[in-house]
């Protein structure tokens, strides 16, 4: 059988990684634990699952999966080429090589990369049995020695007396930099960034290797600091022995949260996952002597107090000769604290309006200009959008496909008060939504921003009923959200836009909205006891300052509570009386009353239950069967 004649012109990259191997081999061993070491770092391999041998004819699932790949790792074993199907296989990559791109990297699993570009040793005696079977052409044989020879010429990782725990190490760390080489290829739809990356790099450049370096990046919300930073990153990360970036950073920094971010840093640095830090102080010191003799490229992102710098990033002597460190703030006054000098400044730039119509036009005609008979809208457009990169993509990606007159429409209602705040523009976005991914969008801006998908939202979205799969999907698809190391985002932006639609649901009167999650409006509803059955969601995220004694009927009114997640210092003398059936998620740390309500004896919709340091004795008094 001959290679698929499908064709591998423009794929669709779906997977990270194609693996090819010889399972009798490897399957167990080395490709187990690549495989393992491939997916705990975040990169989407595909391993066919099924057992060798199987068969004369390669599956067409495995030859469109290759297409889809953006990398082939071939593992070559001493019985490789004994398999119809490796070679049918790897005749394939070869052919993506040739033809897509498809970068091939080769294993020589314990044999002589010479004995593979050259069909000797066991991959001769491989030959000399396909050579009988009469089904093999001389051409199909020609195409699986000529695909080996080029395999075997290629660099790769020679096995023969190495530690394949220290092979399969360096292998994901390849993949690692090529994934984030490629960066910088898919960020030039991102007008603007190469100018601006190249302004960045003049700043890092002026480092000396015996220097620490600071750069500071600065601007408004949605000017795109933080896209800047990732693309120094990504395009000077191998350059140092150890990198890190430091995400969010401003919403992470609460309670606990400095200590758990200086966690996160020595882990993403030195992959240990021991590092136990609970007190900020000496998490200070343990950083200075874990990095003060190492060149590390570490990246601060979204910083809004000094105390956040104090805790990561205070002092130079902390680091390494030649490390850089990268602070993104919209408060350029935490540079001049930090001392910081002129130089190493960088304020991010709005884009100019020819950036910005190529920015528009890509999100909303897939092309560099505006189509004809758009023009004219389409500069009309840009200039409300004052060259904020957000508001260009969102309503791009809203006006997408829509005609003249709704474009029209759109812009009358623009026109109504051009110089509202920025979560107006974002609205229009929002209002285009069906009522499963509105709620889903107002459930991440009130509630789930930062937690993991599909860990824990997912399955609360889908106990509500709203869809996630699709929902998800769709509002990643008009960049409403974004899932990153499986986290939900959102932009700081489109969040306060969110909160704002539901502020206005009843504008004075939190007791009427559907969702709480500012301190002094959720205290109010409850110490008043004026909750509605309008309200599906509270979060009281931190501890109120002064003991809140709360009346036991307090959540009564509640019919429709599908999450509550408070932290401690509440009181209720009588024990709380009700709690909604509705509930999906219970988190109250600290729960005052020593079983829960009798009128929540069936939590049927119940998903997630997390009472840690309560008084709670046991959940119910008497004894419930849950079905």
């Amino acid at each position: 059988m001959t290679p698929s004649s499908s064709s591998c012109s423009s794929p669709r990259r779906n997977y990270d990684v194609f693996l090819s191997f010889h399972g009798k081999d490897t399957r167990k061993n080395f490709t187990a634990h690549l495989y393992k070491s491939l997916t705990r770092g975040g990169i989407f391999a595909f391993r066919d699952d099924e057992e060798l041998e199987r068969g004369e004819y390669i599956s067409e699932k495995l030859l469109k999966a290759i297409e889809e790949s953006k990398f082939a790792i071939v593992v070559l074993s001493r019985n490789y080429a004994s398999s119809r199907w490796c070679l049918i296989e790897l005749a394939k990559i070869v052919e993506c090589m040739e033809k897509t791109g498809l970068t091939v990297l080769p294993a020589f699993y314990h044999v002589d990369p010479s004995h593979v570009r050259n069909q000797a040793g066991s991959f001769a005696d491989a030959f000399t049995e396909h050579e009988k079977n009469s089904r093999t052409s001389r051409e199909v044989m020609q195409t699986w020695k000529t695909a080996l020879q080029k395999l075997g010429s290629i660099a790769g990782w020679d096995l023969r007396d190495r530690d394949e725990s220290k092979v399969i190490e360096e292998i994901v760390e390849e993949i690692h930099a090529k994934l984030n080489s490629t960066f910088l290829t898919v960020s030039k739809k991102l007008v603007g960034i190469d100018s601006r990356l190249e302004e960045l790099m003049n700043l890092y450049l002026n480092i000396r290797p015996d220097d620490v370096r600071f750069l500071g990046i600065w601007g408004m919300g949605g000017i795109g600091k933080t896209t800047l930073a990732r693309a120094v990153y990504d395009k000077i990360s191998s350059r140092f022995e150890v990198s890190c970036f430091i995400a969010n950073v401003r919403e992470k920094s609460g309670g606990n949260g400095l200590a758990d971010l200086q966690n996160q840093l020595l882990s993403d640095l030195f992959k240990d996952k021991s590092s136990d830090i609970k007190d900020v102080d000496i998490g200070k010191n343990k950083i200075r002597h874990r990095l003060r003799h190492r060149r590390v490229l570490v990246v601060v992102d979204d910083v809004d107090q000094t105390q956040q710098l104090e805790a990561l990033a205070i002092e130079r002597d902390w680091f390494g000769r030649g490390s850089l460190i990268i602070i993104t703030t919209r408060d350029t006054s935490l540079f001049i604290e930090r001392g910081l000098a002129e130089d190493e400044i960088y304020r991010a730039k709005q884009l100019d309006d020819d950036e910005a119509l190529q920015l528009f036009s890509w999100k909303a005609f897939k092309n560099d200009l505006p189509l004809e008979g758009f023009v004219e809208l389409s500069r009309q457009i840009i200039h409300y959008a004052n060259g904020l990169p957000l508001a260009l993509e969102v309503l791009g990606l809203f006006l997408c496909g829509k005609n003249v007159n709704s474009w029209k429409d759109a812009l009358g209602r623009l026109k109504e008060n051009p110089k509202k705040e920025i979560v107006d523009t974002l609205k229009i976005s929002f209002d285009a939504l069906e009522a499963n991914e509105q709620n889903i969008f107002l459930d991440v801006a009130c509630f789930f921003k930062g937690w993991n998908y599909a860990d824990d939202v997912k399955s609360i979205l889908e106990s509500c009923n709203y869809h996630p799969s699709s929902g998800i999907e769709i509002l990643i698809s008009k960049a409403l959200i974004t899932i990153m190391g499986g986290e939900l985002g959102m932009h700081d932006l489109l969040q306060e836009m969110g909160h704002e639609i539901v502020r206005r649901q009843s504008r004075g009167d939190p007791g009427k909205q559907t969702r709480l999650w500012l301190t002094n409006d959720i205290i109010r509803v409850l110490k008043n006891n004026s909750g509605t059955n309008r309200i599906e969601g509270i979060v009281l995220s931190s501890p109120p300052k002064e003991e809140l004694h709360l009346n036991s009927e307090v959540f009564s009114k509640m019919k429709n509570l599908r999450l509550l997640r408070i932290k401690g210092n509440v009181h209720i003398s009588q024990g709380l009386s009700y709690l909604s059936t509705e509930l999906r998620v219970i988190q109250w740390c600290g729960y005052p009353s020593n079983s829960l309500p009798m009128s929540f004896r069936s939590p049927n919709k119940l998903v997630m239950l997390a009472i840690c340091c309560s008084h709670i004795v046991k959940l119910w008094k008497g004894i419930e069967v849950i079905i």
